[in-house]
């Protein structure tokens, strides 16, 4: 990422951040008597909750230590409450405003209103917060059951099992990885995909317990295979590219590897390969150049962007992740807008295309808007018979 880009991106999400807080610092700030003496305590309260998840990060990327991990959980959780108070907040001004010019209440009124309207917020936004936390703990397993019309030779099914944005990091750590393993051995897969995002962004807070140590990919017929997210580049991929293939998973960059059956995947270099290192992803033209249309072709793409490319391309199956299905209500609604396949299954033309929520989460450990899950995809190769005319 250019410099003045990145200046930019923080400019603007420094001052939304700053903005929201202010917003809700002062809804409570105006509700406390000046008389009491206890505007002070609630300010510094309140400063040390909001500069918490930077203060983390800040720590995290000098020396990665338990204390980083903590701030970073506590501020993740703030975010969330900063998410869902402004949002009730907004809401219980826009209600006010419409009590008032109705006259169902008048200025008297008023700060009894905000009084409960402050409670009432606190009290939604905690249980959206812990409910999504509880959420967040119990991942559960996606079946697809598929056909590809196409010849595999003597491989007439292929039991798949892909998992998305691990985000393995300060807050996804080794109890995570060890419930991961453990579902991953459960499904008794023929091959192993992992789509992207597999650690979070610095690599400190996973080198330091060596997490990915705790990945015990299950016994497989064909392999282990993997692709960079974004969050590969973000934390800075010299390091972490390498710290992956060393536990033995083959990372595809740009690659195609030939399963038995001549089962062609071919994993795509994220799309932000470019952004952080100017590094250009090939094109799919480039990739499909030595490609036997006639077997079966898996395209493995952390992004779901540009879909006709894979479709025009002749592309079978398409897994992808990224999305986090939003992650936290409301923004599930968003990413349905922003991605032509946000999540779930989709066929466009002859290409299938599946896209999972993923098993970890970036920021707070809360899933209000999605599941934490693992693909199990059964794919049946079933050759059209060609009539003669």
């Amino acid at each position: 990422m250019k410099n003045y880009q990145f200046i930019i991106f923080i400019f603007v999400v420094l001052t939304v951040y700053a903005l929201g807080n202010l917003f809700i610092f002062f809804r409570g700030f105006n509700l406390i008597s000046q008389a009491s003496g206890k505007r002070i305590l609630y300010s510094v309260i309140f400063i040390v909750l909001a500069t918490t998840f930077f203060a983390g990060k800040i720590l995290e990327s000098k020396h990665s230590s338990v204390l980083s991990d903590i701030l970073n959980i506590i501020g993740g959780f703030w975010m969330g409450f900063l998410v869902y108070g402004f949002m009730f907040f907004i809401l219980s001004d826009i209600a006010g405003l419409a009590l008032r010019v109705t006259g169902v209440i008048n200025k008297e009124i008023i700060p009894d209103y905000r009084k409960w309207t402050f409670l009432i917020t606190i009290a939604l936004s905690a249980i959206l917060i812990a409910g999504g936390f509880i959420n967040a703990l119990i991942p559960v397993l996606k079946q697809y059951d598929i056909t590809i019309d196409k010849s595999a030779g003597d491989i007439k099914n292929l039991r798949v099992v892909a998992v998305s944005d691990i985000h393995l990091g300060s807050i996804i750590r080794r109890r995570s990885m060890k419930k991961l393993s453990a579902m991953l051995e459960k499904t008794e897969p023929d091959v192993v995909f992992l789509l992207g995002d597999i650690v979070d962004g610095d690599l400190g807070p996973v080198l330091r317990g060596d997490l990915l140590k705790y990945f015990t990919g299950p016994h497989t017929k064909y392999g282990l295979y993997a692709i960079t997210g974004n969050h590969e580049f973000i934390g800075g991929a010299k390091r972490t590219i390498p710290y992956i293939e060393s536990k033995g998973i083959k990372v595809l960059k740009d690659e195609t590897v030939i399963l038995p059956g001549n089962i062609q995947l071919i994993g795509r270099l994220d799309r932000d390969s470019f952004r952080f290192y100017g590094k250009e992803r090939l094109s799919m033209e480039e990739l499909m150049k030595n490609i036997d249309h006639k077997k079966p072709i898996i395209l493995l793409d952390h992004q779901p962007l540009h879909l006709e490319e894979a479709e025009k391309a002749g592309v079978d199956l398409q897994l992808s992740g990224h999305t986090h299905k939003g992650q936290m209500w409301p923004f599930n609604y968003i990413t349905r807008k922003m991605f032509e396949v946000s999540y779930g299954y989709r066929r466009k033309g002859n290409t299938q295309i599946i896209v999972s929520s993923g098993f970890g989460l970036w920021g707070p450990r809360i899933r209000s808007g999605s599941r934490s899950e693992v693909l199990l995809i059964n794919i049946d190769f079933n050759e059209k018979v060609q009539v003669p005319e």
